[in-house]
């Protein structure tokens, strides 16, 4: 393996860190905070340490499958430990551990927290716990493509091993132009989200944080009671829409802005599906809900869309306390966090391209043991399905549930319910935040013991990198030549 390239462009991923720095010092000069002298300090810190990294010389600049997996994994491993700096150095969370899980948290998107009161923290920490999740929505690393285009030959790796879903493609035949692309429809529809709050009524801070949250479907607020605390509709339904829009494929929202169309959109098999599932709950448990935990169908209708949106999607928000809900729609809601959105989305969990690959597999499987002389291959969107994708997904959906399963038992030796443990597995291996029981939408993950929050914090990493990426770092054949 090349390890100096690999150096190199950690150092160019901490340089691009250290730049995201200086909104929230912007943050905390605007509102006279003390915190402006602890992020100033963390960007100083991650700085230097990219720019030791970055004036390594390389002669060979090709990245190849075994580089890009290593960049992708100690990317995300070293942004989120310098992450922690100025949730330390603010004093927000003096424990190395919590500020370490309150960190991953934010860049794989999950948006579970171990902070028990948010509203007392500095306005430019809450600002920064959300660009996080802006951040590591789209991936910094595609981010750091973006910013530094002349970085090798084979960039794709790292735009593959980051990538969410089982298959990546370029928009364009340059790397750094797809990711530049894909950065700027992301950054189109946040600003269009941040106006629609700021009409509204929502103070432009908090219509910044609650869009960086959406947009990146990582869900940290700057309300302990998260959306609820606001009780307005209009918000609601603004951010609902947004999670919705945020779990889709946000190659198909480049491509139907290019052919200034939106059959491309509608004609995704994949698209169809995610609407069709996030129709179908918010259908069931609306009827479950109306005449018992709400006597009108209408609040029934918007907490059930709001919350079945934020779930499928693994934002997190919530604008009620669904844990208290009747188990049929709990039921459902857990199924959803395994669901997750689209392939080439910001959300988590399994994606929804594989659940229907997984479902057209069997399908198939069942047709050979009743004809078995027809050989009939798999199709998406009527393109037939490689062989060996197929045979990926298996084994992805395979290991997801190996992991769940072990993750889980490993929860419960340790004296966790059974509920509880399930939940706050199932939510940080999917990036979606909330669970039930003791990690329910009304209390944080702080009471979890420190090596909880370590393995919890794996299961986020594992999960935002699609656990084959991180896997592969583990195997001995890995660093074999």
């Amino acid at each position: 393996m090349n390890s100096l390239i690999v150096l190199r462009t950690l150092g160019m991923l901490l340089l691009c860190e250290a730049i995201t720095m200086l909104f929230p010092v912007m943050v905390a000069v605007i509102y006279g905070e003390d915190a402006v002298f602890a992020f100033l300090a963390s960007l100083a810190i991650t700085a230097a340490i990219g720019l030791v990294l970055f004036s390594i010389r390389v002669k060979n600049k090709i990245i190849r499958y075994k580089e890009g997996f290593a960049i992708v994994t100690f990317g995300w491993l070293m942004v989120s430990v310098l992450g922690t700096l100025p949730f330390l150095l603010t004093g927000a969370l003096p424990s190395v551990i919590d500020a370490f899980f309150e960190s991953v948290s934010g860049f794989t998107t999950t948006g579970a927290t171990v902070i028990n009161d948010i509203e007392v923290l500095p306005r430019s920490l809450l600002f920064w716990r959300s660009f996080t999740n802006w951040l590591g929505g789209m991936g910094i690393l595609v981010l750091a493509l973006a910013l530094a285009p002349a970085l090798g030959v084979g960039t794709f790796q790292i735009l593959k091993a980051e990538s969410p879903g089982p298959i990546s493609t370029k928009l364009t035949p340059r790397v750094n132009n797809t990711a530049k692309l894909l950065y700027k429809t992301y950054t189109v529809i946040t600003l269009v989200q941040a106006v629609l709050l700021a009409l509204g009524g929502m103070p432009l801070l908090d219509s910044l944080i609650h869009t960086f949250s959406t947009l990146g479907t990582g869900g940290f607020s700057l309300k302990n009671l998260s959306i609820g605390a606001y009780n307005n509709v209009y918000f609601e339904t603004v951010i609902t829409i947004f999670m919705i829009v945020s779990g889709a494929n946000f190659s198909l929202y480049y491509i139907a802005f290019r052919k200034r169309s939106l059959t491309g959109l509608f004609g995704d098999s994949e698209f169809r599906t995610y609407i069709s599932i996030i129709a179908v709950s918010i259908l069931l448990i609306t009827l479950n809900l109306t005449g018992g935990v709400f006597d009108s169908i209408l609040e029934s209708f918007r907490h059930s869309s709001f919350q079945v949106a934020s779930i499928i999607t693994t934002t997190g928000f919530s604008t009620t306390d669904f844990d208290l809900w009747p188990d049929f729609s709990r039921a459902v809601l857990f199924v959803l966090m395994f669901v997750g959105g689209c392939a080439g989305s910001t959300s988590g969990a399994m994606k929804v391209v594989r659940i229907q690959l997984v479902f057209k597999y069997i399908k198939r499987e069942v047709n050979r043991l009743i004809h078995p002389r027809v050989v009939k291959s798999v199709k998406i969107g009527g393109a037939p399905v490689q062989e060996e994708v197929l045979s990926g997904i298996m084994a992805f959906t395979t290991f997801y549930m190996f992991v769940f399963v072990a993750t889980t038992l490993l929860m419960t030796m340790q004296g966790y319910d059974l509920v509880s443990s399930a939940s706050a597995v199932a939510t940080t291996i999917g990036n979606v935040g909330p669970g039930f029981g003791m990690v329910g939408p009304a209390t944080t993950y702080s009471a979890l013991s420190g090596f909880s929050k370590l393995l919890l914090s794996f299961c986020m990493i594992l999960g935002r990198l699609e656990i084959y990426t991180v896997i592969a770092l583990l195997s001995p054949r890995f660093w074999k030549r």
